[in-house]
């Protein structure tokens, strides 16, 4: 057990409340969700900064220690990256996204470069038995919120955002809806259910007027899946539910076709049920048609407007009604428009 001072603490490891001095262990278990603290090897001029758990982005330099926690990530725009299967101080291993998800680089977007290196220091200890000096290893799972296997049928209306793929508009949907809702004299609540661990999301929608906000992160899971997507999905909805809400947004991160566990959300019936509206955003036409087709004909859902990018002008509104018969408003040029036709979908009134 050695001593060690955290240069920054990644919002990734915001379940364990780390302090900046910490003790290192030299034996990891190489565990997701497992809290080490690695130093930063080179310099990077694009996607090199992290969120702290503040929510503030802090640029990373060389020679920086920071706390992160393994994870996995397979991101079109960004890196895909595994857990390895060893680690031990000295070792090489690499950052997979602005929270602070560690893994071993396999593959990666030219848009944003080459990952950064970081050099193992050691698994991040906690000591959570009063008066013990006996560390065992911190991770995001120890102080996470169990997952439920069933949503309640009944509750306020939810609105579930999906997109094509990623950066295809969702939050900035999601964040519209709040705001709109917010000013209606609504309590909303916001969350979001698959993806890779980062704050930025949900804070955004905070900062948009939501009352309550939750991730997965929340559950203790760094990067979501299959395996898990709908479960995270139903706790997010139990649990903001609890807060009274008028109305729940959701993002679903992601696209529809990736692999953090959208489709799995989308093909639980229990889910599906619950689901009050669909918005759908798109980069362009042929993402549009495609996101609706695969709605339809695989969950039985029908978007009730269409956002993104592919409505960035009058000519992708109305090709988008002239080949599919779907109402499109863009979240950035016309928000009013796209929450007053969600909020006519689901039946709510100013309050």
């Amino acid at each position: 057990m050695k001593p060690c001072v955290i240069d920054k603490i990644g919002s990734v490891t915001l379940n364990c409340n780390l302090r900046r001095d910490v003790r290192l262990s030299d034996d990891i278990r190489c565990q997701e969700g497992d809290v080490l603290a690695v130093r930063i090897k080179n310099s990077k001029t694009t996607y090199n900064t992290l969120e702290l758990t503040t929510g503030r982005f802090s640029a990373l330099k060389e020679g920086d220690v920071v706390a992160g926690a393994l994870g996995h990530r397979r991101a079109l725009g960004g890196y895909a990256g595994h857990i390895p299967e060893k680690l031990a101080p000295g070792d090489t291993i690499n950052l997979l996204n602005m929270g602070g998800v560690l893994g071993v680089c396999t593959s990666w977007s030219p848009v944003v470069g080459p990952p950064f290196e970081c050099e193992v220091l050691g698994q991040v200890l906690e000591f959570p038995f009063l008066g013990s000096r006996v560390g065992v290893p911190a991770s995001i799972k120890n102080a996470a919120v169990p997952l439920d296997e069933t949503v309640g049928g009944d509750g306020p209306p939810v609105v579930a955002v999906v997109g094509t793929c990623m950066n295809s508009g969702k939050t900035e949907a999601a964040m519209a809806l709040v705001q709109y809702f917010a000013r209606a004299g609504l309590r909303v609540a916001a969350g979001k259910t698959t993806g890779v661990s980062l704050r930025r999301d949900v804070l955004a929608m905070l900062d948009s007027g939501a009352a309550e906000g939750m991730s997965f992160t929340d559950c203790g899971v760094v990067t979501t899946s299959e395996a898990n997507a709908a479960h995270l999905a139903k706790t997010i909805i139990n649990h903001l539910e609890e807060k009274s809400p008028d109305v729940i947004v959701i993002e679903l991160g992601d696209g529809l076709m990736g692999d953090y566990g959208v489709q799995a959300i989308l093909a639980d019936k229990e889910l599906s049920k619950r689901f009050t509206t669909v918005v759908l955003s798109a980069n362009d036409p042929v993402g549009a048609w495609g996101g609706w087709r695969l709605l339809v004909d695989l969950y039985g859902l029908t978007p009730s407007v269409v956002t993104g990018p592919c409505t960035d002008n009058a000519a992708g509104i109305e090709g988008l009604r002239r080949d599919t018969g779907l109402v499109g408003h863009n979240a950035r040029t016309s928000p009013s428009a796209l929450a007053q036709a969600v909020m006519e979908k689901v039946g709510l009134k100013h309050g």
